[in-house]
């Protein structure tokens, strides 16, 4: 049985007087990956940022139960929350490990025995990585640098994991490798909120799915009813996607 691990009812945040968000009401399960779909300047990024607490929002988020209405972003991480900007917002002129080291400060903080181990962990994920444990974050390939700024986000054991469009700017192989991974990490148990313009990947990996426009969802529904749903392929999954649609 699957347990409310997020709660966000009634969600509006901005920039300024600029509303982005018009009111949002969305869960994740334990377990879930959820993902939210949609063009640019729909307000995916900005709602993980009011999410995570770096912008200010109105209406009500509840984490495993608490209300985050006036907690902080650090008591928030602390919690179990971990946001993969879009811009991975790595230190470039650090080694790999020791970004990865600094992405256990949760731990740390919390005194988890043996919280390094977690490094291992991320190496399996991530083999590059360990290759590449040495070399500067910043000398990184696009590909490379997306993994750091996961296996980073890992190191703190999140509850749940939040990504913010986590293929932008990336080859078609290495977007392959991140949904991959994604599905991994899925099948482990964790729980992932999924911020993605490759709607078509982003379906493929996820439970359930909100397609997001202009500050509200237009449609959502399990992810896979999403995947052939006209609207949905029409907009967001092309020519190829509303043939195999007919197909099926």
């Amino acid at each position: 049985m699957s347990t409310m691990l997020l709660e966000v009812t009634d969600l509006h945040a901005g920039y300024g007087r600029a509303e982005v968000l018009a009111g949002l009401n969305f869960t994740v399960q334990q377990g879930q990956v959820i993902t939210i779909i949609g063009p640019n300047g729909a307000g995916k990024s900005t709602t993980l940022n009011a999410l995570i607490g770096l912008l200010p929002s109105r209406g009500r988020v509840t984490f495993d139960g608490q209300d985050l209405t006036d907690v902080s972003l650090e008591d928030r991480v602390m919690m179990g929350l971990a946001l993969v900007p879009e811009k991975r917002e790595l230190f470039s002129t650090m080694p790999v490990e020791d970004n990865l080291v600094l992405g256990g400060w949760r731990a740390m903080k919390q005194r988890v025995p043996n919280w390094k181990r977690e490094i291992e962990r991320v190496y399996g994920l991530f083999p590059r990585l360990k290759e590449r444990r040495t070399q500067l974050a910043g000398t990184l390939s696009g590909g490379e640098r997306q993994m750091l700024a996961v296996g980073r986000a890992l190191m703190s054991s999140p509850r749940l994991l939040m990504l913010d469009e986590p293929s932008l700017g990336l080859a078609p192989l290495v977007v392959k490798e991140i949904f991959r991974i994604i599905e991994r990490l899925r099948a482990e148990g964790t729980s992932i909120l999924l911020v993605e313009q490759n709607a078509r990947a982003a379906l493929e990996v996820a439970d359930h799915g909100y397609v997001l426009e202009t500050g509200s969802f237009a449609v959502d529904g399990p992810a896979a009813e999403l995947a052939h749903n006209p609207r949905v392929i029409e907009s967001y999954l092309g020519a190829s996607n509303r043939e195999a649609a007919s197909d099926a």
